[in-house]
């Protein structure tokens, strides 16, 4: 099979999957979960970002030993969640499922803040310590110790299968597309002010820079995330209020045309365009899911780490990472591309669309400051999925399989910087959706123990702390 035909099929395979199997198991695990633990989204979003931003402002010192804050866990896990996807992902929904695709994109956010709920209490009840004296833990490790004393053969099988995909996923080539975007984003900047660069130079500094945080281990990593997540998060932010503010008397419309295209979309932008309510909620659910990486077994080996009094507490700070993700970060793309017009130029798809929204509010400037961005986002996501992939290293070999693990990831930073190649990309989706099979299954096998241990923190309260 040649290297088309490979493509084709996987690009065939990932599509089935993603807009079929997954789609009905990530939404389906929501539902389940919100109805299930009777809504904590809504119940508990209060005590969700007083735990998460309560600490942060504390004046009590937080000793070496005690390791990763919940804060930090928190960090590490944005810094994955927040990638070039809340970027050229939205705009992709916005093109393909018209402005009401973000209410539906809303509205998958709310369901996936019960899934990532479950999956962070699961983590922290199942988590272990690694010979370094660490808390480790993530979907193998729920699956291994939450299923296999009943169920030791499919947990033997579920908890491989995962730990390899997403070494392979979010590891290698997973960074190989993140270190394509830095380049690509980077390059494009440079030439836009008049100059040219070399797009391996890109790769190599990444790589240098990237390796200098990898060995530092999970608190060299959180405290990395802990500093650089808000300055992205700031950066992003600031940029798209000035744009509110110089296109102030389109936020209204903007909003509006949201919720009218979400429901009536051939009334709301005229039935030319073909875009249906399907096609708005299929968009919008699909990015509202693989954006914040809710369901997706990702996020929950960040959210093991982290000191916290009761696994409940951390489940309501992961709540508040989809929040910040979603909710936040990709609504502000959306109106950046809604309020500046870009969106109603067809010919454009993608990061290229965001793009046409930067450079109408700040000029040619607009393409080097989203240049900025994507370069945050793209290397934080470098820093996150590495950890993600070297928890499940351990798993599979021990701490003998880190420094291969490494080598291999820096070498897979510096290829991505050389070309961008469709079938790597194809494959990156395929394996990211397969990851999630295992996952959901577990997370819906081991429902009991979430709701266990969100009984019993509701009654005893950190007193009853585990």
């Amino acid at each position: 099979m040649d290297q088309k035909a490979l493509n084709d099929t996987i690009v065939a395979i990932n599509s089935f999957l993603s807009n079929n199997i997954l789609l009905i198991a990530l939404l389906g695990c929501g539902i389940f979960y919100t109805i299930y633990s009777k809504g904590v989204q809504f119940r508990k979003l209060g005590a969700a970002f007083k735990q998460t931003f309560g600490g942060v402002f504390s004046k009590e010192k937080k000793s070496e030993d005690e390791g990763v804050s919940s804060f930090q866990a928190l960090a590490v896990a944005i810094a994955a969640q927040v990638g070039t996807g809340n970027v050229a992902g939205v705009a992709t929904a916005i093109m393909a499922g018209g402005p009401g695709a973000i209410f539906w994109m809303w509205l998958a956010a709310i369901l996936g803040m019960a899934t990532i709920y479950a999956e962070a209490v699961l983590a922290q009840k199942f988590r272990e310590k690694d010979d370094e004296g660490n808390f480790v833990g993530g979907p193998a490790y729920y699956i291994k110790n939450g299923i296999g004393p009943t169920h030791p053969g499919l947990a033997k099988v579920m908890s491989v299968a995962f730990a390899i995909l997403i070494v392979i996923a979010l590891g290698f080539v997973g960074n190989i597309v993140q270190s394509n975007s830095i380049a690509t984003s980077v390059v494009a900047a440079v030439e836009g002010a008049g100059g040219h660069l070399n797009p391996i130079i890109v790769g190599i500094v990444v790589a240098v820079l990237a390796g200098g945080v990898f060995i530092g281990g999970i608190k060299r990593i959180a405290n990395f995330a802990q500093l650089v997540v808000p300055i992205m998060a700031l950066i992003y932010i600031v940029a798209a209020i000035i744009m509110m503010v110089k296109f102030h008397d389109q936020i209204g419309p903007a909003f509006k045309l949201i919720f009218q295209a979400a429901f009536n979309p051939e009334a709301a932008l005229g039935g030319a365009l073909g875009i249906t309510i399907k096609a708005a909620a299929a968009k919008g659910v699909g990015r509202g899911l693989f954006s914040n990486e809710a369901g997706m077994g990702s996020t929950p080996h960040a959210h093991a780490t982290a000191h916290v009094a009761h696994p409940v507490l951390q489940g309501y700070t992961a709540m508040v990472g989809v929040f910040i993700d979603t909710i936040v970060i990709c609504t502000v793309t959306a109106l950046m591309i809604l309020v500046t017009g870009a969106w109603t130029d067809t010919s454009l798809n993608g990061a290229l669309v965001t793009q046409e929204a930067f450079t109408r509010a700040f000029g040619t400037g607009g393409t080097v400051l989203l240049a900025v961005a994507l370069g945050f986002f793209a290397f934080t996501t470098i820093v996150g999925w590495y950890y993600f992939g070297e928890t499940n290293i351990r798993f599979l070999f021990g701490h003998k399989g880190l420094w291969p693990y490494r080598i291999l990831v820096l070498l897979c930073i510096i290829a991505g910087s050389l070309q961008e190649v469709d079938l790597v990309w194809n494959t990156a989706d395929l394996t990211n959706s397969l990851m999630v099979i295992p996952n959901i299954i577990a997370i819906i096998m081991l429902h009991k123990h979430v709701k266990n241990m969100s009984l019993h923190y509701e009654t005893n309260g950190k007193e009853g702390s585990l």
